[in-house]
């Protein structure tokens, strides 16, 4: 149940935070997701640099993850008008698939270590 009300919570108020500080709050999507960004940077570095609970930093990323996604996705596919690229569904889906695989490659994978 936990599970579930968070996932609801994280997809719906994180959705709702991203739109939020890109529209109403005046700071754009490249700032929010510059702010979001920073904020997962810093999640990161908690993770390899402190003796900050790992699993209270996963939910702060997994939720933090949400605000994100909604202002590159809103960036993709609004208006130029509006500050966004105004590229079709397609295309932004392909450029976010394109992404994910440059990244996937680009960052190294290691077997977790037992007894941690």
């Amino acid at each position: 149940m936990f599970y579930w009300v968070t996932i609801m919570f994280s997809q719906t108020l994180g959705t709702a935070l991203g739109d939020w500080t890109a529209d109403s709050a005046g700071i754009g999507y490249t700032g929010s997701a510059i702010i979001f960004g920073t904020m997962l940077a810093i999640v990161a570095f908690a993770y390899y640099r402190t003796k900050i609970s790992h699993t209270a930093l996963f939910w702060t990323a997994f939720i933090l993850t949400r605000p994100l996604g909604a202002v590159v996705g809103d960036f993709l596919d609004k208006p130029i008008s509006n500050g966004g690229l105004e590229l079709s569904r397609y295309s932004a889906s392909a450029t976010l698939v394109g992404l994910i695989i440059v990244c996937l490659l680009l960052f190294s994978h290691k077997p977790a270590r037992q007894g941690h």
